[in-house]
């Protein structure tokens, strides 16, 4: 899993776009045309962010983020216990939630090594449905391909990633089972301060 993370963050760049943008492409195409852009600036400029890594934590948050969906992504991560918690509750943990993730994986884009992207045949939701995914390939050179599926939703008439998929493990579920167990211990206040906790180390 430790590999698949790392290559994460160069996946979402696929959701890299100005508004008006991804309101014209459709989910295949945003991801596909996106992502080849942002992957060539990356091996051009591989060595910058290695010693500049706050480019990265720039880059991240200032391109990626307005392309996530982080309230769904957080819903998804704490499932029934999102609804115990009240409205402050969700605001902060959907907010310490993200700083975490961004901070985790901004270290990921400078390794992206040159691994090749495919994308495979895109099937379109049904008219009217909101929801539907974008499957590609990572092709590592030696050792099996890695299947990534997006899961994206239209929010305000925009396209957006709620949840990833690497060789059929969630991205966002994936951490249920832990922020479940530290609820039963701290509660939900005692999660956000440790997952704030671990941002600032970062």
């Amino acid at each position: 899993m430790k590999l698949y993370l790392r290559l994460l963050l160069a996946l979402f760049i696929g959701t890299v776009s100005s508004g008006s943008f991804a309101a014209v492409l459709g989910p295949d195409e945003l991801i596909k045309e996106t992502s080849e852009k942002v992957l060539s600036a990356l091996e051009q400029n591989k060595e910058k962010y290695k010693s500049q890594p706050d480019e990265v934590f720039k880059l991240v948050n200032d391109i990626i983020l307005p392309h996530l969906d982080f309230r769904a992504m957080s819903k998804l991560a704490l499932g029934k216990n999102w609804r115990k918690a009240n409205d402050d509750q969700q605001l902060r943990f959907t907010e310490a939630f993200k700083v975490m993730l961004i901070r985790t994986y901004s270290k990921s884009l400078t390794e992206y090594a040159g691994q090749e992207i495919r994308f495979l045949p895109y099937h379109p939701p049904a008219e009217g449905k909101r929801t539907t995914r974008v499957k590609t390939v990572i092709d590592q050179g030696t050792g099996p391909e890695i299947p990534i599926i997006y899961s994206l939703r239209i929010k305000n008439d925009i396209w957006k990633v709620y949840d990833i998929k690497i060789d059929g493990i969630s991205l966002v579920t994936n951490y249920r089972n832990s922020f479940a167990s530290d609820i039963r211990k701290v509660g939900i206040d005692g999660l956000i301060e440790k997952l704030q906790t671990k941002s600032g180390k970062a």
